[in-house]
């Protein structure tokens, strides 16, 4: 059974994801991986062993503890997920990943398309479901948790919606204005499914420096009951 002063390891997605059209432009979002980079830093001060993957042109976590690994696109960050996820008690999902990428036959590396007037088409399609695939490969002792950043009026059902569909253990749920905000008003929703009947609300609106703290504050002690409950179950499974 872990030690309560035992080292957790905490892996974190954060800032946007590029998906190129040719060598100069690409589809992308506003996300600026502040909210992740926050993250990171509460939990290294906290103890976590962190490590941070981080999209292009995000913000950096200030506390040199931190390993960061760059990504560009979401093959890119599915690709370093691989190799992560098996190294982390917990994986924190806060990364905006594009829905849509142009297709292959769109896209060319290797130069600049040439701006000739009129309309532009490029055929997308859908990017994979990053978080939905880490929750079909981890492992019963892991921790996965993800954000739905959705309008205030659907926000809870949405979230609800996501938590199942993805089949991850908790869901941070909040408003779309929250993006370009200073602040945060989150609600933390467990999954029944997996044994967490929890909702737990922030304090009003706090600051992503604070909420950063809040949330780490919960993960810490259910990322260690998780890991307790697993191996109370494999020694009492071996006698």
């Amino acid at each position: 059974m872990p030690s309560d002063d035992a080292t957790l390891r905490l892996l974190i997605t954060a800032g946007p994801t590029y998906e190129p059209i040719d060598a100069v432009r690409f589809i992308g979002n506003r996300s600026s991986g502040r909210l992740g980079s926050s993250l990171a830093d509460r939990a290294v001060q906290a103890g976590w062993d962190v490590t941070l993957l981080l999209g292009p042109n995000a913000v950096a976590p200030e506390d040199e503890r931190v390993q960061i690994v760059r990504f560009q696109s979401c093959q890119d960050l599915e690709d370093l997920l691989e190799q992560h996820l098996s190294r982390c008690d917990t994986l924190v999902m806060a990364a905006a990943v594009a829905d849509y990428r142009p297709v292959a036959d769109e896209v060319n590396l290797e130069g600049k398309r040439k701006r000739v007037g009129g309309a532009l088409s490029v055929q997308l399609e859908s990017t994979p479901d990053l978080l939905a695939g880490c929750a079909k490969r981890a492992r019963q002792d892991q921790f996965l948790v993800g954000f739905a950043l959705e309008p205030r009026e659907r926000m809870m059902s949405s979230a609800l919606s996501k938590l199942e569909r993805k089949g991850i253990d908790m869901i941070v749920a909040n408003p779309l204005e929250t993006m370009d905000a200073g602040t945060i008003e989150a609600t933390l929703i467990g999954n029944p499914a997996k044994g967490l009947e929890i909702q737990i609300e922030t304090p009003g609106p706090i600051s992503k420096p604070d909420f950063a703290n809040w949330l780490i504050e919960q993960l810490t002690p259910l990322t260690r009951q998780r890991m307790s409950e697993l191996a109370g179950n494999a020694t009492n499974g071996a006698q």
